[in-house]
């Protein structure tokens, strides 16, 4: 396995923190460095693209302090980490809206995009005021009467979102924190995931439980509708990084 499209819904934050006692800002905290360790596992586990849900349009119902909270984070992140994804060759990018985020956000978002725009190793997407319900809904408005393939509805989804249409397909979908839905992330693009779902809270979430999971997704058997017998006489379908 190589080249292999991971989304993760980082789940648990907030519960984390809770059963310690601890206020949920302490867990979003805590939550970012589990983002840097599997950042840092993925290249050497065959992932070329990995997608993070960070903030779900539905979040902004969350109390307006633990939405700036994770607003501040999510900024820090990108001016922190920015350089060194620079350096590891990791090009960072941000899907989602961005009409309803700060300018100064926006900005940031922007430079670190740019910042980073050559790297090879790792795409590494951060999903941010995203829903893939209201992304399909704008794909279909954009559509306009076009030819009405899978492929020129994937270029307009990339477009909705601030995407990229050569990304691949996600090939394994992760949930942490003990719950077991999509929360309307990539519904499109995992139309064929293999999932996965986690009794770790996120903070706790480690590049060996990532590796564990990568290892549990080379034991499945993906037929994409066709019968086994035909997948075991085909070579192993690999995903290009682009």
């Amino acid at each position: 396995m190589e080249n292999l499209h991971v989304a993760i819904i980082m789940d648990g934050n907030g519960r984390w923190a809770e059963e310690r006692g601890w206020p949920r800002s302490r867990g979003h905290r805590a939550g970012a460095g589990a983002v840097r360790r599997v950042v840092e596992a993925s290249p050497r586990l065959g992932i070329g693209t990995l997608t993070l849900y960070a903030f779900s349009s539905d979040n902004w119902r969350r109390p307006a302090p633990e939405v700036a909270t994770l607003m501040a984070l999510f900024r820090n992140f990108l001016d922190s980490e920015a350089g060194a994804c620079r350096r590891e060759g990791v090009r960072l990018s941000v899907i989602g809206r961005r009409d309803r985020l700060s300018a100064a956000l926006v900005t940031t978002i922007e430079q670190a995009e740019a910042a980073t725009a050559a790297g090879q190793v790792l795409n590494l997407r951060l999903a941010v005021d995203y829903s893939s319900r209201d992304a399909i809904a704008a794909a279909a408005a954009l559509h306009q009467g076009a030819v009405a393939s899978r492929e020129a509805f994937r270029t307009l989804l990339a477009r909705s979102q601030h995407g990229d249409p050569a990304t691949p397909d996600v090939d394994l979908l992760i949930r942490t924190g003990r719950e077991q839905r999509l929360s309307d992330f990539l519904l499109w693009e995992c139309a064929y995931a293999e999932l996965l779902f986690s009794n770790v809270l996120w903070p706790d979430f480690t590049g060996e439980d990532l590796g564990q999971a990568v290892e549990t997704f080379g034991r499945r058997n993906r037929r994409f509708g066709r019968l086994p017998e035909a997948c075991m006489a085909e070579p192993e379908r690999k995903t290009a990084f682009r």
